[in-house]
């Protein structure tokens, strides 16, 4: 049984396969909602399968740490004190911006903290 972090092991199943050689995959997170049906976390880059392309299309998108500008938790009003209670998180690169609503807190803080460490070492 695989000690990597995931929701659904379909999924990572399907990260599994497009790993370039050497790539370990940290997390594999379903997403809840919207547009990103799951993200994953690798030690080069954040995968994310994207549901939002027309004709009922999905994309597996990669985005490498390099190219990731910021990372945030999103927040209403009520909530806004607890910033680090968030599970929705967005990941923003030129251009785009990735909105990701987790089934829980912990997938939300764990994915925002991994991206956050990538892209202010990078």
């Amino acid at each position: 049984m695989s000690k990597t972090p995931h929701d659904n092991p379909d999924q990572l199943a399907k990260v599994q396969l497009i790993l370039l050689p050497g790539e370990l995959i940290l997390a594999v997170y379903d997403g809840k909602g919207g547009s990103t049906g799951m993200v994953a976390l690798t030690d080069r880059r954040v995968v994310v399968q994207d549901n939002s392309f027309v004709g009922g299309k999905s994309g597996i998108t990669s985005l490498p740490y390099a190219r990731i500008q910021s990372v945030s938790f999103i927040l209403d009003r009520a909530t806004a004190a607890r910033a680090a209670s968030s599970s929705v998180v967005s990941i923003q690169v030129p251009g785009q911006a990735y909105e990701i609503q987790f089934r829980g807190d912990e997938q939300a803080r764990h994915t925002h903290d991994v991206v956050l460490t990538h892209i202010v070492h990078v």
